[in-house]
């Protein structure tokens, strides 16, 4: 297990920057996840981290020790990369035993490594077997076990889940997350995928056009977003943003949209007159009647029942929201409603900067 630090870092490809100035600390034995959009520059960073990618600017350290100039294989960290990069020629065990055998370890150690990883990930049935013979979760639990067996400080993990069916997807989800339980090795794991980041990290670093734009501890960030970036990007549905006024009177602060709907601001941030972008989620919308006091009107536009929940698109004035309720309500659409917001689930933006509003 290590601690790795991040300072200052820089990535320039010719005259293009993609990095500028990532700044942060990993603990030892933590799970962090880089979240982000596509071309964001979170795989830059993880591969500068793990020595297959030039550094501009800055310093990388693990345990303390810089290594901008220290070759990848001499870190003493473990990658797993998205296509699983098997050789197609070696059985399961002698994939696993590979780094090992390139090191010349002895003939009983690697065996004691490979018995002790295969258990962990259950492949004992699979030593045997060539990677065409597997699944794509079983290629997926290889290569985690050639990473596994090698003991290192740190595991890189890029994007492994992206090219596995959306059940399986969740499976490996639990199985990666119960795995750095066990091992409680430091792990920096690279995905898209904000539902990935929310349910493994122990804490997500968003980042948005080579910088970071929020970290935190998952439900930090989802209910205390920084920007309006953030607050798109993590949730699922995405939070509902629409824009207005803030306005005070002698019934209190609301948000005016300009056509002729008005929504409620329980926190009151802004200052009167101020263009904001005001934001909740689809879980803190309630449907109510259209007629009931403080209620926004909408019509039902689209109804998908999805089992133990319902998501409705809602037009309400100029705006399209998605609201999310347990249970089945007994609406279809054209159907005329109210919504009502959960006092204190509200977010509130500027609308020119994006950036949060305190209460």
């Amino acid at each position: 297990m290590a601690t790795v630090s991040f300072n200052a870092i820089e990535k320039s490809f010719g005259a293009t920057k993609v990095l500028h100035g990532i700044s942060f600390d990993i603990e030892d034995g933590e799970f962090v996840v880089l979240v982000g959009p596509s071309g964001c520059g979170k795989s830059t960073l993880l591969r500068m981290l793990a020595g297959l990618e030039d550094i501009t600017g800055g310093t990388v350290a693990i345990d303390g020790k810089i290594v901008n100039d220290v070759e990848s294989k001499d870190r003493d960290i473990a990658m797993v990369f998205q296509s699983y990069a098997l050789y197609p020629h070696m059985t399961v065990a002698e994939n696993m035993a590979f780094s090992l055998k390139l090191r010349k370890a002895d003939a009983r150690v690697m065996q004691e490594r490979v018995a002790h990883a295969s258990k962990i990930l259950n492949l004992d049935p699979y030593l045997k077997r060539y990677p065409r013979e597997l699944s794509g979760g079983q290629r997926q639990r290889v290569a985690m076990g050639r990473a596994i067996v090698r003991d290192p400080k740190v595991f890189l993990f890029d994007e492994p889940l992206s090219n596995l069916d959306a059940k399986l997807r969740v499976a490996m989800r639990a199985e990666i997350k119960a795995l750095h339980q066990r091992l409680k090795t430091t792990t920096v794991y690279v995905t898209h995928d904000q539902v990935e980041a929310m349910t493994m990290a122990d804490r997500i670093v968003v980042m948005h056009d080579g910088r970071i734009e929020q970290m935190g501890r998952p439900l930090e960030l989802y209910d205390h977003p920084a920007n309006l970036f953030v607050a798109q990007f993590i949730g699922s549905p995405a939070m509902n943003v629409v824009n207005g006024m803030v306005r005070r009177g002698g019934a209190g602060a609301i948000v005016d949209m300009g056509d002729g709907l008005q929504w409620p601001l329980h926190e009151a941030p802004g200052t009167e007159g101020q263009s904001v972008a005001y934001g909740v989620r689809p879980g803190d919308l309630s449907l109510t009647s259209a007629s009931a006091p403080g209620a926004v009107p909408g019509e039902i536009v689209v109804v998908e029942p999805t089992g133990a929940e319902t998501e409705l698109l809602i037009q309400a004035g100029k705006a399209q929201l998605t609201l999310v309720t347990h249970g089945r309500p007994n609406v279809r659409p054209g159907d005329q409603v109210g919504l009502a917001v959960t006092p204190g689930k509200v977010h509130v933006f500027d609308q020119q900067s994006g950036n949060r509003l305190a209460a």
